[in-house]
């Protein structure tokens, strides 16, 4: 690698002037303070307009441009860059193009890329938003065709919710690029730029705007968390898994999870601390409430196989279920020793 950032830099701004230099220095944190400088900041370093500032600015942006044209190996890197962009589909993550371009010239970082962009305006760039992560594309009609293609992607997933949350996302992003002729490699780089499709913890792909993806609230990760696991869970051992997931936002406490769990329906209270899902097939009751619908659904039962049905859905000590049983006004004891509902 013969070219060098540094050695780059000094060409290009070998033309300004010292105010110029310090200038551009600043405004691109080429300067050992290595951050960019606002407009208002520099006006105050040189007691100086801000409009004034900006007006140096852009007389040292045109004369750099025109050493760009002159120096042969600068352009090289833009027609590089460009040449990139649209073999990659005419888009690319700012952090993945930058890398690329680091590999052009030693020391070349997003700072002298951002430059150069300004200077020659051979480059588009997309900062980030709250739609979008920041990315460089070739021109507008690649910045168009993207876009259109998340807007038709994120529609599609719209309808499809249930297929994707089953784990069918990868099936029908293949569906959806194959009937559109773009390019598994092309298809991946346009949905890595948009905010909009997300990955939970748990490896789960889909739209960002739904919970079962990007749960916002702490009773959202709860539910995603009782969902994955498939398991009762006890409400100190949700919170801890909440923590250890490393979902965005801020800790969950166990009271703050036991509080959620309470006044939510679709979470069920199975045992002491206990809670499940109503949607795995767990239902809401006391003990009795429990042994009367476990009895109304399979018919007389011995005491012990009472027991065993009631296990596989909630978690009460088999004593609770033997006192429960004694209650004559609920249940009645056949001459077999079976028992069964007490019929009004």
């Amino acid at each position: 690698m013969t070219q060098t950032a540094n050695k780059i830099l000094e060409a290009l701004t070998s033309k300004l002037t010292p105010r110029q230099r310090e200038v551009i220095w600043g405004r691109f944190g080429l300067d050992k303070k290595g951050e960019p400088q606002t407009l208002a900041a520099l006006g105050g370093r040189y007691r100086v307009t801000r409009e004034r500032v900006r007006q140096i600015e852009a007389s040292a942006l045109d004369l750099i441009r025109k050493e760009i044209v002159k120096h042969g190996g600068c352009a090289d890197i833009l027609e590089r860059a460009k040449k990139y962009l649209r073999d990659a589909g005419g888009v690319e993550r700012a952090e993945d193009f930058v890398a690329y371009i680091a590999g052009l010239a030693d020391g070349l970082t997003e700072r002298h890329l951002t430059l150069l962009r300004e200077a020659s305006k051979a480059l588009e760039f997309h900062p980030e938003d709250k739609y979008v992560r920041a990315f460089y594309y070739a021109d507008k009609n690649a910045l168009k065709n993207v876009s259109a293609f998340i807007a038709q992607w994120a529609s599609h997933l719209k309808g499809k919710k249930q297929h994707v949350l089953a784990g069918r996302y990868d099936q029908e992003f293949a569906d959806f690029i194959r009937k559109r002729s773009v390019s598994k490699d092309h298809a991946a780089r346009f949905v890595g730029i948009s905010k909009r499709i997300h990955q939970n913890p748990f490896g789960d792909v889909g739209l960002a705007e739904w919970p079962e993806i990007k749960p916002q609230t702490i009773r959202d990760r709860v539910y995603l968390v009782l969902k994955k696991k498939a398991t009762p869970l006890h409400f100190r051992t949700i919170a801890q898994t909440i923590n250890e997931v490393k979902f965005e936002g801020r800790p969950a406490s166990a009271p703050t999870v036991h509080n959620e769990l309470i006044k939510d329906a679709r979470f069920v209270l199975v045992g002491r601390g206990m809670y499940a899902l109503s949607e795995h097939g767990y239902e809401p009751g006391t003990a009795r409430e429990v042994i009367h619908r476990t009895l109304k659904k399979q018919g007389a039962l011995r005491p012990k196989d009472v027991i065993t049905a009631i296990a596989k859905e909630r978690f009460f000590k088999p004593n609770t279920i033997l006192v429960n049983l004694q209650n004559k006004r609920f249940f009645e004891r056949l001459p077999d020793g079976t028992y069964r509902v007490r019929e009004a």
